[in-house]
């Protein structure tokens, strides 16, 4: 791409799309020349899901000092339910785009396309373990969404948001078994229906009481 001119290029990657709790939440990231020419500058940055929490975010500030722009898009969970996750996943690409403070000359996607857009493309299986630029994105992305699953476990704090981040693990399945789900949970979610059934909306947020 960079040698058919295109020399901003944007990788967008995604987390959360697979938790019973929270937002799905996107990032793309434009790597300066420098970073792309020598890799070696962001040593560590990988597939987010292969790294340690503290290793996401050392990566999270390396990318931060090589990066040209960077934005972060969130489509909450009500709007998952709404409108399905893959359409979801998609607005909140498109909003991580938007949000950019530069321009882009063409996208590097982890896996999944954005038809509706007519930017040069390529949406690569496993692109975050095998493009720099889609690693970067999603390592922002997770970051990101887990600060807000950190910030959610002040609203609801007897689910655990802070360490299971509203995957469905053993400890998140025991508090919905106990209170049932809340406002944050994505109630269209198979394992949330066979657990709890969509109308039991549980406790509510502190304003609402």
């Amino acid at each position: 791409m960079r040698r058919r001119g295109l020399a901003r290029l944007a990788g967008i990657d995604e987390a959360g799309r697979g938790c019973w709790a929270g937002p799905v939440v996107a990032a793309a990231v434009v790597l300066s020349p420098a970073a792309l020419d020598n890799p070696d500058i962001l040593s560590g940055v990988n597939d987010s899901k292969q790294l340690s929490a503290a290793g996401r975010e050392r990566g999270y500030n390396l990318i931060c000092a090589h990066a040209l722009g960077i934005g972060v898009g969130v489509v909450p969970a009500f709007l998952i339910d709404a409108y399905g996750i893959v359409p979801a996943t998609r607005l909140a690409m498109t909003i991580a785009l938007l949000a950019l403070s530069c321009p882009v000359d063409a996208l590097l996607i982890d896996a999944l396309p954005l038809p509706d857009l007519s930017l040069p493309q390529e949406a690569l299986i496993k692109g975050d373990a095998r493009c720099l630029s889609i690693a970067a994105a999603s390592v922002v992305a997770k970051v990101s969404r887990d600060r807000l699953m950190q910030t959610a476990q002040l609203a609801f704090p007897a689910y655990g948001f802070a360490a299971h981040k509203g995957y469905g693990t053993p400890e998140h399945q025991r508090a919905l078994n106990r209170y049932g789900v809340c406002h944050l949970h994505r109630h269209t979610f198979k394992p949330l229906l066979e657990l709890t059934g969509c109308d039991d909306l549980g406790p509510a947020l502190p304003s609402d009481t």
